[in-house]
Formats: C-alpha cells, sequence, structure tokens
C-alpha cells in the first residue's frame, strides 16, 4: 500500500513540474480581421497562442465557461492588461502591440497560461 501512495505521490509530482515548468503551448492561431475566440474551460485558453502583427489592432474575444474563481481574470505580462472575465458571457479585449515578442497572458494564478506572439509574418513562419 506504501508503494502505492508513493507511486501516486511521484506521478503528480511529475505532473506539477510538467504543468508549471514544461508545457508549452501548441500551434499558434493567427489573428487577422476579425475576433479571435479564445475559450477558457477546463484548466485551459484554447487557443492558447495567438499571433498578431505589430502594430495591429487585434480583438481577443474570451468566453469563460469555467466557473472557477482561477478563470475569473485575465492578465497579459509586459502589456499592462487586466480584465475581469464574466461567466458564459464574451468579453472583448483589443490590443494593439508596438514590440515584437512574446508576452503571456494568465490567470492570477498563473494556472491557466497563453501566449501572444506579436511578429511579422516571415518571423512567425519561423517559429517553431
Amino acid at each position: 500500500m506504501s508503494i502505492l501512495v508513493n507511486l501516486v505521490g511521484i506521478a503528480l509530482i511529475a505532473l506539477i513540474v510538467w504543468w508549471f515548468w514544461l508545457y508549452r503551448p501548441g500551434t499558434a492561431t493567427q489573428a487577422n480581421h476579425g475576433a479571435v475566440a479564445i475559450t477558457v474551460e477546463d484548466g485551459v485558453y484554447s487557443p492558447s497562442r495567438v499571433r498578431i502583427k505589430p502594430n495591429e489592432t487585434a480583438v481577443l474575444r474570451f468566453l469563460r465557461k469555467d466557473p472557477s474563481p482561477c478563470a475569473a481574470m485575465v492578465i497579459f505580462d509586459g502589456l499592462d492588461i487586466s480584465e475581469e472575465l464574466p461567466v458564459g458571457k464574451p468579453k472583448e479585449i483589443s490590443l494593439k502591440v508596438a514590440e515584437a515578442g512574446t508576452y503571456a497572458f494568465t490567470c492570477q494564478m498563473k494556472m491557466y497560461r497563453g501566449e501572444l506572439v506579436v511578429a511579422e509574418n516571415q518571423e512567425m513562419n519561423h517559429e517553431r
């Protein structure tokens, strides 16, 4: 029985390490004219990676389906943007970022995580 408890503990530690330090969002969704719909549900933003061009206005439309208090806010690191997300109602966030780079967006506890990639088309094509 103690071996089983130890194995479960090790598995949980591995999951925590992966979630907080090793996980990388997958393929980015390109923001063209119009809004990018992002669903907030089951501990993730979907899509979790959005690409925009520098100096172009983009609209991110968040739809929070998760009533968890952790999902109540979205914070964009480095952009001084913090918005409350109501449950079941879309929340549009309009952004225009001048500096190319990758900007994280998270919940206030940093459990929900996403990336806003700001780059020209050629730079976007060379991403991993």
